[in-house]
């Protein structure tokens, strides 16, 4: 057996890091990873432009001005958005104009249209301004050449719009690993159906489909084997050759159907490890077949969840170097206690925030999933544990 620790460097030492980059459009880029810096292409704004539907004013014009004793000025045409301003506006003078309107020349504020009488050919104006308010300036968000998104950055709803405003059309995005997905178990069965005798459906596949996807990774299925080493040695054979790591769920413990002994000396395939020294998931294996690396995780739903939290996610994190991937583990305090002694390292699903976690009711067997429902962290608690107490200090790692 193998402490996390080393399952996990043992498993750094192997992965593939993701190297290369692909362009791709902007919509496509959503949640990948930047492969370049995105400089600034131009000012924004490009022009100095009117936050607001107003009346573009001279300051001086208006100074003083109250809802006794209004400015009345003379409107010398609208100016909508998307338009150039090609007018000079001179003493007395006011342009109507529209929010994102770029400012006329001769003119240093705007007097936001609720503060008039709305006019068109002359307004009245019911209070003052000073020089450059209500002004968006020129390049107050950001400058030509400024670079906004760094290489490495994550592509999310702000940085696609940053990189829009930018003037990009595509970008160029580090490429994903190859990540494969293959369940075993002769008693596992889609879900769609009624369950035929012995059965179980196959909620593995989706918990570590969905997980992955959570990360930012689309894995592709290879799809679910019964308990035949010969039929599971041959899929391997065939998806190493496209995958960098291959995730299996089921057949790793110590029953006459645990097939994936058998299927890793059918492959000639080399072990990392077999089993840490852990709970729940212990019996999981690591190996390394045409340059793929392979790490079985358990069958049992939270055995299979905690796997990925604990193996997958660090061995992802370090080939991809993507830090929303990094694990994060702080301290907490016991919100209600734990009784049950761990007599190995235990980790428990639990609720954290604002610095309290608490363990939800339930069952917290490996086999159990329902009671993971609304956790986001999980509690680590050492060997030879004799029982958590409520305003225990313990440490978390966060889902």
């Amino acid at each position: 057996m193998v402490t996390l620790e080393e399952a996990q460097r043992i498993l750094n030492a192997h992965v593939k890091q993701t190297e290369g980059t692909k362009e791709c459009s902007l919509s496509e880029a959503l949640g990948r990873r930047i492969g370049e810096d995105l400089a600034a292409r131009t000012d924004q704004p490009p022009f100095p432009r009117s936050p607001l539907d107003g009346y573009a004013v001279r300051a001086g014009d208006i100074r003083g001005a109250c809802a006794q004793n209004p400015a009345v000025l003379n409107v010398a045409g609208e100016l909508p958005a998307g338009v150039p301003a090609v007018q000079s506006l001179g003493p007395g003078q006011a342009v109507r104009i529209m929010t994102g309107a770029p400012i006329p020349e001769g003119t240093d504020a705007v007097i936001r249209q609720e503060d008039t009488d709305y006019g068109e050919e002359k307004v009245q104006i019911y209070r003052s301004v000073k020089p450059c308010e209500n002004i968006c300036f020129q390049g107050e968000d950001y400058r030509a050449g400024t670079h906004i998104i760094r290489n490495g950055e994550r592509m999310d709803a702000v940085n696609i719009a940053l990189a829009a405003g930018m003037g990009y059309e595509r970008v160029r995005v580090r490429k994903k690993p190859a990540v494969a997905v293959l369940t075993t178990g002769s008693e596992l069965q889609e879900p769609g159906r009624p369950l035929r005798p012995g059965a179980v459906y196959d909620s593995n596949r989706y918990l570590v489909e969905a997980r992955l996807r959570e990360w930012g990774i689309t894995p592709f299925y290879a799809g679910r084997i019964e308990d035949d080493a010969g039929k599971a040695a041959g899929c391997l054979a065939r998806i190493s050759k496209e995958a960098d790591l291959i995730i299996t769920t089921g057949g790793v413990s110590v029953g006459k159907m645990d097939i994936m002994h058998d299927v890793i000396e059918r492959l000639g395939a080399e072990r990392l490890f077999w089993r840490v020294k852990l709970k729940p998931g212990s019996p999981a294996m690591a190996s390394v077949y045409e340059g793929a690396v392979i790490i079985s995780l358990s069958g049992n739903p939270f055995g299979a969840a905690a796997g990925m939290e604990l193996l997958v996610r660090p061995a992802l994190y370090h080939m991809t170097g993507d830090s929303a991937l990094a694990p994060v583990r702080q301290q907490a305090v016991m919100e209600n206690g734990f009784p049950k002694k761990s007599g190995s390292r235990r980790f428990v699903r639990a609720v954290w925030a604002s610095g309290m976690v608490r363990v939800p009711e339930g069952s917290h067997s490996s086999g159990s999933l329902s009671s993971m429902k609304g956790c986001n962290c999980l509690i680590d608690i050492p060997a030879g544990n004799e029982g958590l107490c409520k305003g225990d200090s313990v440490w978390i790692i966060l889902l």
